[in-house]
């Protein structure tokens, strides 16, 4: 795999694809089993876990903030559970660190910890902390791809550069894709090390590839963001039609950005599935 700096082009179109929730049937376990509940073993909100649970998939998985950074998606939550259920100390110097902090991580959240003694930044990151703790720990029989997901990139690749592009770790990326044997279908991968997705499609561009060449695949508002963002094309794989979405891509997306018929109606009609599909 090449890096960014080093990426030339084989062929003359580009497909981009997003790894968790797109390609890989990971997004929902991590966040049913993991993130919210997490959340709920933090700051002591067992009374209304179910509610509470109930409400951080929405945000998560099932509207328009979709694919949504952790640490924002966690003060959207708190500020709607310090509304309605119970107070939460310090979230107005969480909300503010998630709002304007350049950087969103855990190495960005310690140093914020070490310029300041909040309890709600030092409970955030102990969240964050045990999510990755139960992230890894979910068996490794239970991270595959959706299917379809195999034979979609491996006809796509026939005749397209396949990259993918992703704000998941690198390595977790590395290692899904390696186990099930989508690596050999991709010519690049880039993930949250590389930048943002709109940066990194940006710079795919780059190495040559004419705009309605390009099509970005993923299932997030970001990832629709990330393709406007550099005049690409989006195809999206809705939430909860994986398969049948992975199944059109194969048989007739892939077709159309090859016949240079992509644009217009379908890809109209594309987005407004996609958008009316989240709430």
């Amino acid at each position: 795999m090449s890096r960014l700096s080093e990426y030339k082009k084989k062929k003359e179109f580009l497909v981009c694809v997003d790894s968790d929730g797109c390609a890989m049937d990971t997004m929902d376990i991590k966040h049913i089993r993991c993130f919210g509940p997490c959340m709920v073993d933090e700051w002591g909100l067992g009374q209304w876990r179910e509610e509470i649970l109930e409400r951080w998939n929405e945000i998560n998985l099932y509207t328009m903030t979709r694919g949504i950074n952790r640490y924002k998606g966690l003060s959207l939550a708190l500020q709607e559970i310090h509304g309605k259920y119970t107070p939460i100390e310090d979230l107005d110097t969480l909300a503010r660190w998630a709002r304007e902090s350049p950087e969103l991580s855990n190495a960005a959240l310690q140093r914020a910890i070490e310029n300041q003694d909040s309890i709600s930044l030092k409970k955030a990151l102990a969240w964050s902390k045990a999510v990755n703790a139960s992230i890894n720990r979910i068996p490794e029989e239970e991270k595959v791809p959706f299917e379809g997901v195999k034979e979609a990139l491996e006809s796509a690749h026939e005749k397209a550069d396949i990259a993918i592009v992703s704000s998941a770790n690198l390595d977790a990326v590395l290692e899904e894709w390696e186990r099930f044997g989508l690596l050999g279908y991709t010519d690049i991968v880039l993930a949250q090390d590389a930048g943002s997705k709109a940066f990194c499609i940006g710079e795919l561009l780059k190495a040559g590839y004419e705009k309605n060449h390009v099509l970005m695949c993923g299932d997030a508002p970001g990832d629709l963001d990330a393709a406007e963002q550099n005049g690409v094309f989006y195809y999206p794989i809705l939430v909860r039609h994986e398969k049948e979405s992975w199944r059109e891509f194969r048989e007739t997306a892939v077709g159309k950005l090859l016949e240079e018929t992509y644009g217009g109606d379908y890809q109209k009609k594309k987005t407004e599935k996609f958008l009316n599909n989240l709430k």
